[in-house]
């Protein structure tokens, strides 16, 4: 079998089942596992998979520029937006993490909302300014250019103090058994923070990123309260979280 035929076998079996099993896979198309593992190498030096113990999950599409990433699904982040801000109360603190989707729920926030509202994201806080009963407050560090996020110790040490009833987490990866990742280390300890202090954690998710993995792990599964995601998502992606006592929430179109 040719290399070019192995690795679409890989991928169909990833985009089919989430995740591959190197010495199953081996075994079921009759290679050595080194000839799998190397194949495994190659997807991943090409951005396709992510390499994880025994085997592969998919990667993320969220390695483009925020730029890039506002014009990608611009339809289904409104509809998670619209969807996600049913979670916000007056009087609550919420942590809003960085993102375009989060970026969206700035933008759909109820008018007369009173509540404190924490973000890393500098255009999350801008849009905030247009909200007069809502303290918006902005945590500092050095900006992820990537993610136009402010991360490192200041924001890991401010996120620390901070008490939240909810929070809206931004996400690059999600699969059942990774849990939540991040390609960037630094924003994964930020992340990581903010899921620790917060009652409730909402995952704002596209279709196009359930199931993958990413290298640096945020938060294991059972950290989640709520995933709100696309509302034309197939029930069957989401059972596996659903079976976890997961609150599945899908956007409104």
């Amino acid at each position: 079998m040719l290399k070019e035929e192995r690795q679409q076998i890989i991928m169909d079996t990833l985009r089919r089942e989430g995740k591959i099993v190197a010495v199953d896979l081996s075994a079921a198309i009759h290679v050595s596992e080194d000839t799998i593992r190397r194949d495994l190498r190659d997807l991943a030096d090409a951005g396709l998979i992510q390499r994880v113990h025994g085997g592969a999950l998919l990667r993320s599409p969220a390695g483009v520029s925020y730029r890039e990433r506002q014009l990608m699904s611009s339809d289904a982040k409104v509809n998670i937006a619209k969807a996600a801000v049913a979670l916000v109360r007056n009087r609550q603190v919420i942590i809003l993490d960085g993102g375009t989707t989060t970026l969206e729920i700035a933008h759909q926030l109820p008018i007369g909302l009173h509540a404190t509202i924490v973000t890393n994201s500098p255009p999350i806080a801008i849009a905030l300014a247009e909200y007069r009963d809502v303290q918006t407050v902005m945590i500092g560090g050095h900006i992820l250019s990537s993610s136009l996020v402010t991360i490192g110790a200041a924001a890991v040490e401010a996120f620390s103090a901070i008490h939240a009833d909810l929070c809206m987490l931004g996400v690059c990866s999600l699969h059942p058994e990774l849990g939540v990742s991040t390609p960037d280390y630094e924003e994964s300890l930020v992340k990581r923070v903010m899921v620790k202090n917060s009652a409730e954690v909402a995952a704002l998710v596209t279709v196009d990123k359930l199931g993958t993995g990413a290298p640096y792990t945020v938060a294991p599964i059972s950290d989640l309260t709520y995933i709100v995601t696309e509302p034309d998502a197939a029930d069957e992606m989401l059972e596996p979280y659903a079976a976890k006592s997961i609150t599945i929430m899908k956007g409104k179109k």
